[in-house]
């Protein structure tokens, strides 16, 4: 292999930048050339492509975002767009191509991989919804990121004897709403894999209040319901001010945490290991602390489970 290309698809994610960087330096260290499209397929289909090399992606371990920046590409999720895109591909020289992103954009590697053409995939998702990784990247920093603001709402909470119901980013998967609870300590977590029991909710509300407590948090994933649609079904508060904060884009901005910073370097070199060792049409992982390559259709075909001894510990220790 003489020419890899890379690209980022989907929403961004910290920890993306030291991915790029994981992936140009190894390639380069193993006497590759690297190319990245700008602005995912939708960059591919349009040739928007720049050279990178050592000093290019020096110093973006630790930026936020993409330096290739991001699209969602709708003209990719037809035979004919993917078709144009492997003809890019070969317009360009390029013999195989990591992608950056969810398991939409592993939807688009694959349909190259279909059509003969090497791939590998590094999951990049603050969702964490992909299954053959125990985490993908940015998961760890968004969690972060969400925890400290409901650190900061809680201060204002305890003052003024409010409830928060506090809005995470999740539109099917309730990992990032899980995490964020019990980190927080709230009262009750919402998620999209779990029904919600409204009057029990309603009862933890009013046995917090009558046993004194100033404050109550209440942690909803985006994809059960708006925060605000949750604010009018709660006809019973225990007596709280019940308030709506939407943390929204928030999430996905800023330095990566270390973890995120780590994982990611070990994943973009394991891609180009996958690729040094012909092992096509794969994403890498980390599996039990190891770097391991997968099926890429596993990422969607294999739906990753939520921890429900977790909600069962949120219960537990917000009585």
């Amino acid at each position: 292999m003489k020419r890899i290309g890379i690209l980022t698809s989907g929403g961004d994610a910290p920890g993306m930048n030291a991915a790029i960087r994981s992936v140009t330096r190894t390639a380069i260290y193993n006497g590759m050339e690297v190319i990245g499209f700008r602005r995912g397929y939708e960059g591919l289909l349009e040739g928007d492509v720049i050279p990178l090399s050592v000093s290019s992606v020096g110093g973006i371990v630790h930026r936020g975002g993409t330096i290739l920046r991001t699209a969602r590409c709708e003209r990719f999720t037809k035979p004919e767009g993917v078709r144009e895109g492997l003809q890019r591909l070969k317009e360009y020289d390029i013999d195989a191509l990591v992608v950056i992103g969810g398991d939409g954009s592993f939807h688009g590697a694959y349909e190259l991989h279909k059509l003969g053409f090497p791939v590998v995939g590094i999951p990049g998702t603050i969702d964490n919804d992909i299954a053959g990784t125990d985490c993908t990247i940015g998961f760890d920093t968004a969690c972060n990121t969400a925890l400290q603001c409901i650190e900061k709402l809680r201060d204002t909470a305890s003052s003024h004897e409010r409830l928060f119901l506090v809005e995470v980013m999740g539109r099917n998967a309730g990992f990032l709403a899980l995490e964020a609870a019990v980190a927080a300590g709230a009262e009750y977590a919402m998620v999209p894999e779990v029904p919600f029991d409204l009057d029990l909710l309603c009862k933890k509300l009013r046995y917090a209040k009558e046993r004194g407590k100033s404050h109550s948090l209440i942690i909803v994933a985006e994809g059960v319901m708006p925060a605000s649609e949750l604010q009018s079904l709660l006809k019973d508060t225990g007596g709280y001010d019940a308030r709506i904060t939407v943390l929204g884009h928030i999430q996905r901005g800023g330095s990566p945490s270390s973890f995120d910073a780590v994982l990611a370097s070990r994943l973009g070199a394991g891609a180009i290991d996958a690729l040094i060792r012909g092992e096509f049409g794969t994403m890498v992982g980390r599996i039990n602390g190891e770097i391991v390559a997968s099926p890429i259709q596993v990422s969607w075909e294999q739906k990753k489970k939520l921890d429900t001894g977790m909600m069962e510990l949120v219960e537990i220790l917000g009585i």
